[in-house]
């Protein structure tokens, strides 16, 4: 078996963390400390984020979505293929060598959709961009954590806590979603959803696209 060779590595802004990039032949993954946040490998329900998020947004011409964690360009990319050519795609990333990777050794992963005219890349916290003033997304898509809460960074469980749900509600236009990602089910996230105000599905699908295995969960959380 090919071993692991790892490319680099990067704090977390905020946290004493690190992540590490690692290669192994054509596969890749993300790692803090001895969880893996994404592998190259497993990419259904980070496209599934953006198509599920996508297809409750049908009716609107053009959507402007907020992705929150660049990870390898999956979420990305499943939006690009899902959203009409009039939508806005805005990323933010807190992670420079992270962008610095997607533009660099897994270049080929993304596949030229970082220059696609629809987006919008910006090192920074999502929160922050949520809790600006003139925010107005008609979706705000997460997956910069395991679940609901702050693996990468403490600060990041203000994204899921009342305050940080009242954020992303606000930031929403009327019938807007906000989409987070998690590796297992978690229903007080769900009760905290819903006592927020939102009207909540949560859809388990394939880690695998088209493969059986694990399954994964994904809230989609509208603002009435």
């Amino acid at each position: 078996m090919i071993p692991w060779e790892q490319l680099d590595s990067a704090a977390i802004p905020g946290s004493g963390e690190r992540l590490r990039l690692k290669r192994r032949g054509t596969e890749y993954s993300i790692m803090l400390g001895t969880n893996e946040l994404m592998n190259s490998r497993l990419s259904g329900s980070e496209e599934a984020l953006a198509s599920l998020a996508v297809e409750a947004l049908r009716e609107r011409q053009r959507p402007h979505l907020l992705i929150g964690g660049l990870g390898m360009g999956f979420t990305l990319r499943a939006a690009l293929a899902a959203t009409p050519p009039e939508a806005t795609i805005t990323v933010a990333e807190l992670v420079p060598a992270v962008i610095a990777w997607a533009r660099g050794p897994m270049a080929e992963l993304f596949d030229g959709c970082l220059a696609d005219w629809r987006v919008t890349l910006l090192e920074g916290d999502v929160l922050a961009m949520i809790r600006r003033p003139d925010a107005a997304f008609d979706a705000i898509l997460l997956d910069v954590d395991n679940g609901p809460e702050g693996l990468s960074r403490p600060d990041n469980n203000a994204l899921y806590d009342p305050r940080g749900l009242a954020s992303a509600k606000n930031a929403l236009r009327s019938g807007g979603v906000l989409a987070v990602w998690s590796a297992a089910p978690d229903s007080s996230f769900t009760h905290r959803l819903q006592r927020a105000g939102f009207q909540v599905k949560e859809a388990r699908v394939k880690a695998h696209r088209g493969k059986s295995g694990a399954r994964h969960v994904i809230w989609l959380a509208v603002k009435p």
